[in-house]
């Protein structure tokens, strides 16, 4: 099923892994705060590298930051323990890889959710305003009310693009629907504090919004249970968080951030590694809405037309979603 496994091409390429060859790596993945049990986007990056294991029987170390500070740290004690190769989730390890990676030229270090242009890093970013659009447009034509929500992590433009994206996919089904947008903070602390989270979504159900979309890391946990506390709807992020409030998630915007990282380790492994920029949109099966038992019954077969024709027009290029990260400006 093409919204729920994202792709028979993924999945292949997740699944077949020559074992012999994966034995010779020895990777590593440093997580972003809030921890690889998240059950959102650091557990997606878990999951990646779960399945490789479990696939190939190649072990891995990873390791869970609690402060800015041990994210150079982390990344050179793996790089001069020998691990090779070491993935870096979320854009705010950045900084702590321009570091570390230029004093291990002959070690391959992969990046989620931003850019590091030096020879050995593999730089993975995703179309996170396309597959918004969907689960934007999902939420409109569910909402009764007219009114919807959004509530992001930390203020910075990658967050602006899930909820520009968002507004646009609402707006396409529903010109006249009211948002409601609200971001959690302005530091990291903003991925790991799902007591804001509740509350803020509370606030906005108060004013009449019945579907709310979160794009907040571990902090949308609070998000989710406060809207079926309320008998409302969530749309979950980054993982499938359908399942954890059957029935009052409406669907989740997936980010294959676990293929991202599955696939890293493969590619060194079968020597075929290259580093450079990987952009995955819904065209790459990099990002996707999430289709499954504990949604089927929220999801009308108008909703799901619509929204396969919406995905089939923004892959062929007759729907271009605006990136709030190319002006920083939202038009909608």
């Amino acid at each position: 099923m093409l919204r729920q496994f994202f792709g028979a091409a993924a999945l292949a390429t997740m699944m077949v892994v020559a074992p012999a060859l994966a034995a010779e790596i020895k990777p590593a993945v440093v997580y972003d705060l809030g921890g690889k049990n998240d059950q959102s986007f650091n557990q997606s990056a878990y999951n990646g590298a779960e399945a490789y294991q479990k696939d190939t029987g190649t072990d891995y170390r990873d390791f869970e930051i609690q402060n800015d500070a041990q994210r150079e740290q982390a990344l050179r004690r793996f790089a001069q323990r020998g691990y090779d190769p070491i993935v870096a989730i979320g854009f705010s390890q950045a900084e702590a890889l321009k570091k570390v990676a230029p004093e291990f030229p002959d070690t391959k270090f992969a990046i989620v959710d931003m850019v590091v242009d030096l020879p050995n890093v593999r730089s993975i970013v995703f179309k996170e305003h396309e597959g918004s659009f969907l689960v934007g447009l999902l939420a409109a034509k569910a909402s009764q009310t007219g009114k919807v929500g959004f509530v992001g992590g930390m203020d910075i433009p990658l967050i602006r693009a899930f909820a520009c994206g968002y507004k646009q996919g609402a707006k396409a089904a529903n010109p006249d629907i009211e948002i409601f947008e609200n971001m959690i903070g302005t530091t990291g602390a903003a991925w790991n504090d799902p007591v804001k989270g509740g509350e803020l979504t509370k606030s906005q159900i108060d004013r009449g919004a019945d579907v709310i979309y979160h794009a907040a890391g571990g902090s949308g946990a609070g998000v989710l249970q406060a809207a079926a506390d309320a008998g409302k709807l969530g749309i979950g992020v980054d993982s499938n968080q359908n399942a954890l409030h059957p029935g009052n998630v409406l669907t989740s915007m997936v980010k294959r951030v676990d293929t991202a990282v599955y696939n890293a380790f493969k590619d060194l492994a079968s020597d075929d590694w290259s580093s450079g920029i990987y952009v995955l949109g819904l065209a790459e099966d990099g990002v996707a809405w999430a289709d499954d038992e504990n949604n089927k019954d929220l999801i009308t077969d108008d909703m799901r037309a619509a929204v396969d024709q919406a995905s089939k027009e923004i892959i062929d290029g007759k729907i271009v979603v605006h990136d709030y990260r190319a002006d920083n400006s939202c038009p909608f």
